[in-house]
């Protein structure tokens, strides 16, 4: 197959430049359009998409900077070299700074048009090829991506919509207890998303006090406080065409709430003692751990401001309430924990599971994966076995399944209780044989001791 001859389009006021131009870059493997005058360069962008051009710079009332501005906006890739006079030498220069490809003086020697124009051409060519690149990796990306662990009903909910959410572009807000793994789900959701290739920048707003949050979330310009000695570009800014992750969203302060809100309606920010607005393109994801009606009602976050995170809404669930996936996620960590350490995955005693099963986990996922990795540090075997474990784990302060004091005419379900913690107490607290006589299935029992928000008697 014959190979595509590279377009350029050439622009200039002289008809004698056009014509010789014209001749020379055909004679050396060039697809050529000329047009006339900088007003018919914009027309003939407009129509077209050649890989390069070439254009003056001194042209009335349509220049070659207003060339260059109308290529990089057609095209932020497209090559343009710039022919330019001695007298507009410097011109030129600023317009290479700005995203120019390079300038020819005139005049010039036909050699030196040619190799700069080739050289803008293999620019374009790599500049395709690493796009191509990019979006294969993103493609691969995607089809690889590793889905949050999990199984539990609630759990599963969670992570169809989150998925579902991805492909647009709405505000999202990820409310669960610490621990949970919400910065999973909205990296999960950035990697399935159409920015995965962008950036995912997070903070922690309650981390920072007031005036380094404003600076790191806006930036700020040289001299607006005392120890600005230079410009700084902020968070928003620095996550463009990406996703920005904003954890622990109810401790951003009320005169901050304000700012965010304004970043969220106009989609721009304004750093920190500058006079005119940023543009910004990027997707927020916030989180928090607390329950936002009633910081609203006590009038520590603003209800518009609420109102323009919440588009969509995902509550994950605490650990204790997705018990069936203590078991896949102790898997998961203790695959990576031997990953990470260059060793082969230790495997858990049932004995082992089991106190995992029942315990609550305050602490959620996180601290489930610092269990095990505790775990894995304290066992030279390839076995976990009970002693390993935190002692809040093996043997958690108990709560009585029933009241010392129960009611003169208990209810069935006090009933049940007692005779399950009688049971569990005169079998050892050994999960197994107790169901054995109560008559149930071992994962019935967890879910009763689930409902009853108990521990198990060690």
């Amino acid at each position: 197959m014959t190979e595509r001859k590279p377009r350029v389009l050439v622009v200039d006021d002289e008809s004698g430049i056009l014509d010789s131009l014209r001749i020379l870059l055909r004679n050396n493997g060039f697809e050529v359009s000329v047009v006339q005058g900088g007003r018919a360069g914009l027309e003939a962008l407009a129509q077209g998409n050649p890989d390069i051009v070439l254009t003056d710079v001194k042209m009335p009332k349509v220049t070659g900077i207003d060339i260059l501005r109308a290529a990089r906006e057609r095209d932020p890739e497209m090559p343009v070299i710039l022919m330019t006079a001695q007298a507009e030498l410097q011109s030129a220069i600023q317009a290479v700074n700005q995203g120019a490809f390079h300038y020819v003086q005139k005049p010039f020697a036909n050699d030196d048009l040619l190799a700069i124009c080739r050289r803008a051409v293999e620019y374009r060519n790599l500049r395709s090829e690493n796009r191509e690149l990019r979006t294969e990796i993103r493609r691969r990306d995607r089809s690889t991506t590793v889905r949050p662990i999990g199984a539990a009903r609630r759990f599963v909910e969670v992570l169809g919509l989150a998925e579902q959410v991805a492909r647009t572009e709405s505000t999202v807000l990820i409310q669960g207890e610490s621990g949970t793994g919400k910065e999973v789900i909205a990296r999960f959701i950035h990697q399935m998303s159409v920015r995965s290739d962008g950036p995912f920048v997070s903070i922690n707003c309650g981390a920072l006090p007031e005036s380094l949050l404003e600076s790191e979330l806006f930036g700020h310009v040289k001299g607006s406080f005392t120890g600005a000695v230079r410009d700084k570009e902020g968070l928003f800014t620095a996550a463009r065409r990406g996703t920005f992750f904003l954890d622990e969203i109810a401790e951003i302060p009320s005169s901050t709430q304000v700012k965010l809100l304004r970043v969220l309606q106009e989609r721009e920010v304004l750093p920190v003692g500058a006079t005119e607005a940023v543009a910004v393109d990027v997707r927020v994801i916030a989180a928090t751990n607390r329950e936002l009606d009633e910081e609203i009602r006590a009038g520590r976050f603003r209800s518009d401001l609420y109102y323009r995170l919440n588009v969509i809404a995902l509550h994950l669930p605490p650990l204790r309430e997705r018990r069936e996936d203590i078991p896949l996620l102790a898997e998961g960590f203790l695959q990576r924990i031997a990953a990470a350490r260059q060793i082969t995955p230790k495997r858990l005693t049932q004995a082992t599971f089991d106190a995992l099963a029942v315990y609550d986990w305050p602490g959620n996922v996180r601290e489930l994966e610092n269990a095990l990795e505790r775990a894995v540090v304290l066992t030279p075997g390839d076995q976990i076995d009970v002693a390993a474990l935190p002692e809040r784990i093996v043997a958690p302060r108990p709560q009585p399944l029933v009241a010392e004091r129960p009611a003169q005419n208990p209810t069935l379900d006090v009933i049940e209780r007692a005779y399950i913690s009688w049971v569990l107490q005169a079998e050892g607290g050994n999960k197994s044989r107790a169901a054995e006589v109560l008559g149930i299935d071992p994962s019935t029992l967890y879910r009763k001791l689930a409902k009853y928000e108990t521990e198990l008697p060690s």
